[in-house]
């Protein structure tokens, strides 16, 4: 029996378009045509067309596709497997995406809602890159750390808001003086303003010992995302993150010696 481009893009649930398309591409010709010349498909043809679908619905591209069905019980099997291993991949980042969505919820239902300009005015030029907080979260997952500086933030009123991110802007401003001012990142006051900064992140999120602090700021030097929390683009400078993870290395090492603390 012999079904029209119609009748088979309505029992497949695909547009007139999309066969013809198929037809072009010489992934799907139809087995036959009308004394007019209209398209005509086999049973044959719609068993094809199922499969076409199903690597579809899959994800693969038509070129994909068309190299599966030249040998489909050679070339099958090592698609899927890699198919396979993407939607694992991609299931994996939906999850870590939608725990963040879950902490944006919570903060959200804090009640601490600002409007855009009050934003900019607590927060200015500092911007939170989903992507990177998803990075975050999953590597700090299994942290009791990370826990607790969630759940800090998620209590933190607009008030709160403003000042931390007030002490951080004048903080950076001595931060940046230092560095224009060629002071040395293991100097004395630029280890103090490293621990100043540590402090910051004690007060206002978590406990941060030294060990942890070494570790944000290696991530400061690795990470773009993670400096602009800090320093925003238009304010850095090169090299500034390299030499603040390098104040707060020194300094570390500094409260790691015990003639610091007597």
């Amino acid at each position: 029996m012999s079904y029209s481009v119609g009748q088979v893009a309505a029992f497949a649930g695909v547009t007139v378009r999309t066969l013809h398309h198929y037809d072009r591409a010489g992934l799907l010709s139809p087995s036959g045509r009308s004394g007019a010349g209209y398209r005509l498909y086999g049973d044959t043809d719609l068993a094809r067309l199922q499969q076409i679908l199903f690597y579809r619905e899959l994800g693969f591209s038509l070129d994909e596709i068309a190299e599966i069905l030249k040998d489909p019980q050679a070339g099958a099997l090592e698609y899927l497997r890699a198919r396979q291993r993407q939607l694992s991949e991609e299931i994996g980042r939906l999850q870590r995406l939608a725990e963040v969505a879950e902490r944006a919820i919570e903060v959200q239902q804090t009640g601490v809602e600002l409007t855009p300009e009050e934003r900019f005015d607590v927060f200015g030029e500092i911007a939170f890159d989903l992507s990177y907080a998803t990075e975050a979260q999953l590597k700090w997952q299994d942290s009791a750390g990370q826990r607790e500086s969630m759940a800090r933030a998620a209590a933190h009123t607009k008030e709160d808001w403003r000042q931390l991110m007030g002490e951080a802007s004048a903080w950076r401003a001595e931060l940046l003086a230092a560095f224009d001012d060629g002071e040395p990142a293991d100097g004395e006051r630029v280890m103090d303003l490293a621990e100043e900064h540590r402090l910051h992140i004690a007060r206002w999120f978590t406990t941060c010992p030294p060990d942890m602090h070494r570790r944000i700021a290696d991530d400061f030097a690795a990470d773009p995302r993670a400096f602009a929390l800090v320093v925003p683009p238009s304010q850095q400078r090169p090299g500034l993150a390299a030499y603040l993870c390098k104040a707060v290395h020194a300094n570390a090492a500094r409260r790691a010696d015990p003639e610091e603390d007597r």
